[in-house]
């Protein structure tokens, strides 16, 4: 039976994750793009999970629908029933048409034992600070902590996700115009986060050297250059996430 992952389950190489599934290949944070990200060799993948109006969890990555799917507005704006009636794959393609948006019940049971998923909070506002919480609630319902990794901008929001779940990974996303208190110090201590998720151009050898002194491993996001992927892999860095995982699979 093949062993299931763990967010630090391959320490001699970076984990692939592959970016809201394999994106160019199926339509982004939809179930077939998780299935292909596995069938191209990625250790993992990252989502986006957000509220529906009646408090749902729910995979998307934009605040508004129109650009991926048949529907118009905010997705906080609609319930669960309202997006699941949206077609969210024949934007991408005729053979595509009918994928709905998933809730992040149905990728934690697609997933379970065979990928990683790292899960980021979208957190637009105050009112959906209490997303990690229900995020952790989920996860542990599911038996997966050990398979899940937790991220936001929002410290906030990770700083409750850490509470909820302490045994799951949580990780601050960072990015290089944030201002320059939220890039680390106050900001990571506050999380209570325990890895970092970088934009890939911040992280140089002084980045990951002080990193790697304070134990946070690093995640640079989005990198789909090779040079920049072997780069990023001489500094050792502990994961990378990429719209190609199938181009980092065949360099490591």
């Amino acid at each position: 039976m093949k062993r299931s992952p763990t967010a630090r389950s391959q320490p001699d190489r970076p984990l692939i994750l592959a970016h809201r599934g394999a994106n160019r290949l199926a339509p982004e944070n939809t179930l077939p793009a998780f299935e292909a990200a596995a069938a191209l060799g990625a250790d993992g993948v990252e989502i986006d999970v957000q509220y529906s109006s009646d408090g749902k969890l729910v995979v998307f990555h934009n605040l508004t629908l129109e650009a991926t799917t048949d529907g118009q507005g905010r997705v906080s704006a609609h319930t669960l029933a309202e997006l699941r009636s949206l077609d969210a794959g024949k934007h991408f393609g005729p053979s595509f048409a009918g994928v709905r948006i998933p809730t992040l019940d149905e990728v934690l049971d697609l997933l379970a034992s065979r990928l990683i998923i790292n899960i980021e909070l979208k957190v637009p506002d105050v009112s959906s600070s209490t997303l990690g919480v229900d995020v952790a609630a989920s996860v542990r319902a599911h038996g997966m902590a050990g398979q899940v990794i937790i991220s936001s901008f929002n410290p906030f929001a990770l700083r409750r996700a850490r509470r909820a779940g302490p045994e799951i990974e949580c990780a601050l996303l960072i990015a290089p115009d944030l201002p320059a208190w939220m890039r680390w110090g106050v900001t990571r201590r506050y999380s209570r986060a325990v890895a970092l998720h970088p934009e890939a151009s911040m992280v140089d050898a002084t980045y990951a050297a002080r990193a790697r002194k304070l134990g946070l491993p690093l995640c640079p996001w989005t990198v789909n250059d090779e040079a920049e992927m072997r780069r990023l892999i001489t500094l050792g860095v502990g994961a990378i996430i990429t719209d190609v995982p199938d181009k980092l699979a065949a360099l490591l």
